[in-house]
């Protein structure tokens, strides 16, 4: 191994040695049905176990955080809805790569949106602000989780179960994804008129009739 690799390997060692203890810190005060919102494990991608957490991922990509920002407790996002996905990803090669879309298992979700292409540099910590999974085919609580292949330029694609979480405690603060809202015209097209349709409105000029005949000139 060269004197830059072993410096490489080192800094991406430290990054992850830092910022996972500190994400299961986060995973604690998870109140859904699971407590552990940062491991977004699928067989045959574990690539780290140092002894101080898991990063997952494939081709020098970790993923030491993934979980779906899901409804307020006791709520839920209904199907058809959308909700915000968020990922920490940290590029382990020496070689910039770009995140460039995902895909959600096709019983889940109809698309995720990506704004654009998002960059991870080399020995880096990278956030996915922006991403969203949208058209959910069936509700979410909390507590469930969503199979998702995210696709990388370089790496490839790499897959991640991630897990749904409430807003609440440490999540109460991220804002949600805005919901599909009704268009004025979609609302005009679905009830009736409150106008009547068949009244005659009187021409410039004339008078409005009023309520009764006026009794002849004498």
């Amino acid at each position: 191994m060269t004197s830059s690799s072993r410096r490489r390997a080192f800094a991406v060692a430290a990054l992850l040695a830092a910022a996972i203890p500190a994400l299961a810190a986060c995973g604690a005060g998870f109140d859904a049905n699971t407590n552990v919102p940062y491991a977004p494990g699928e067989a045959g991608v574990l690539i780290s176990d140092d002894g101080s957490g898991q990063a997952y991922g494939m081709n020098g990509i970790k993923i030491p955080q993934a979980f779906i920002l899901g409804p307020d407790s006791g709520e839920q996002i209904a199907a058809g809805g959308s909700a915000p996905i968020h990922l920490t990803l940290l590029n382990g090669t020496g070689v910039a790569d770009q995140l460039v879309g995902i895909v959600p298992e096709e019983q889940k979700a109809t698309s995720v949106k990506v704004q654009s292409p998002i960059a991870v540099e080399p020995g880096t910590l990278a956030k996915t602000p922006g991403v969203t999974i949208e058209g959910l085919k069936t509700p979410l609580r909390g507590g469930e989780t969503i199979q998702l292949t995210l696709r990388f330029e370089k790496a490839g694609d790499i897959p991640v179960t991630a897990p749904v979480v409430t807003r609440s405690r440490e999540y109460a603060t991220l804002s949600p994804a805005a919901q599909a809202t009704p268009t004025p015209a979609a609302s005009a097209a679905a009830g009736e008129s409150l106008a009547p349709t068949d009244a005659t409105l009187p021409e410039a000029g004339q008078a409005a009739p009023s309520g009764s005949p006026s009794a002849p000139a004498g």
